[in-house]
């Protein structure tokens, strides 16, 4: 049994396939890319299923003022981005983002300039979540859910009522991996370098040995397995997952973390319905700060292991035939220091980056290709480069 919320798509925004890097290779030719679009059901009844949410009120009031703003010329962006990084501005706080999705980080893997041009043009980025093959993606996704987990509809009226939802069903699935069963869809977060970052396990489950296993699905256009580059995105992704999970049972999760991060308030009375599916599942709560409290105790307190195990599974899109499995090596070390990396664009430390020579060519399947200063600076470099080596 599971819930459903409205409100904020993107409070909790990490949904499995969501990357544009799969997705993206399979549109050109052959992912971070599938990112879902926001599907919505009737609004005068507050609902929405929870795997299609995709972007907050706060975040749809900085599309708005986006929208508006005329497009930059090069310079004009050059200069832009030269003060912000001088001036030590957060792009946390420039795009009004008081969180990090996961899967934005593996999107920032593919191309940090693709990233903060989808912030900038809201539009763009809207159209390219709404292509058949990330809907696609999404569906496949919540098939799968739906054969675990029972979906009922919970009306949520504040932000607080919303974050309650993805904390009671992952109460409600604790005691489902205590039995060594398999849970789908298990949302996790937590603080990592200074900035909270949240995000959605597709699978959970234990193998013959015991082990408990993460599985990330990766669906696909093109029966093959994808590239180096995409995978690196992939590797990435599961790797950040462990680390929050473990986390949270290894009780390094803290009350604060939760509620001041995102400016939520902690003695909020939660929703009639809300407490009503709470009581649902065995859980007496009446303010979201309880909520948290409880969430955390019940963690802490279980028997779930850490994550033993990271898998991710490549499926057809279309047959829904097995690609192949690969099982990604867990190195914290490097982990983190990829992450400081990316987190440094985040925190105004230094300006984006866009893709390396060697992988010019993702530019030719961005939707940003015209527009951006840093491609047409980079096109002529491999030619250079293989002209100099003409010469030698």
């Amino acid at each position: 049994m599971e819930s459903q919320s409205e409100l904020g798509a993107d409070e909790w925004d990490d949904i499995s396939d969501s990357e544009l890097l799969d997705i993206q290779l399979d549109h050109f030719s052959t992912d971070e890319s599938p990112e879902p679009s926001c599907s919505k059901t009737d609004t005068s009844e507050n609902t929405v299923n929870e795997s299609t949410i995709t972007a907050s009120p706060s975040l749809h009031r900085a599309e708005e003022g986006l929208e508006q703003r005329t497009i930059e010329t090069d310079e004009e962006r050059g200069v832009k981005r030269k003060r912000n990084v001088e001036g030590g501005c957060s792009h946390l706080l420039r795009f009004m983002k008081h969180h990090l999705s996961v899967t934005l980080l593996c999107e920032q893997s593919w191309c940090e300039l693709k990233v903060e041009f989808g912030f900038r043009n809201p539009k763009v980025r809207k159209n390219d979540k709404q292509r058949t093959e990330v809907q696609t993606g999404a569906n496949i996704h919540l098939a799968r859910e739906l054969e675990v987990h029972d979906v009922i509809p919970v009306n949520t009226q504040t932000r607080e009522d919303f974050f309650a939802i993805k904390l009671l069903n992952m109460l409600h699935m604790v005691p489902i991996l205590e039995a060594g069963q398999c849970v789908r869809e298990f949302p996790v977060f937590g603080l990592l370098e200074g900035v909270f970052l949240m995000g959605v396990i597709d699978e959970l489950s234990y193998n013959q040995k015991g082990e408990l296993v993460l599985n990330e699905l990766k669906t696909r256009r093109q029966d093959s397995l994808p590239r180096a580059a995409q995978t690196l995105g992939h590797c990435f992704q599961v790797g950040l997952y462990k680390l929050l999970f473990d986390r949270l049972v290894r009780r390094e999760a803290r009350r604060e973390h939760l509620v001041d991060h995102l400016k939520l308030r902690a003695s909020l009375v939660l929703g009639a319905e809300v407490q009503a599916y709470a009581v649902r599942i065995g859980i007496q709560v009446t303010s979201f700060g309880e909520l948290v409290d409880t969430c955390l105790m019940i963690l802490s307190c279980s028997e779930v292991p850490c994550i033993d195990i990271l898998q991710i599974e490549y499926r057809h899109q279309d047959s829904s035939s097995l690609i192949g499995t690969m099982v990604v090596p867990f190195d914290e070390v490097q982990l983190r220091a990829e992450l400081q990396g990316y987190l440094a664009y985040w925190t105004g430390q230094r300006e984006p980056r866009g893709v390396d020579i060697e992988e010019v060519w993702k530019c030719k399947m961005c939707p940003y290709e015209e527009i951006c200063d840093w491609r047409k600076n980079r096109s002529q470099a491999p030619e250079t480069l293989h002209t100099n080596k003409r010469i030698k």
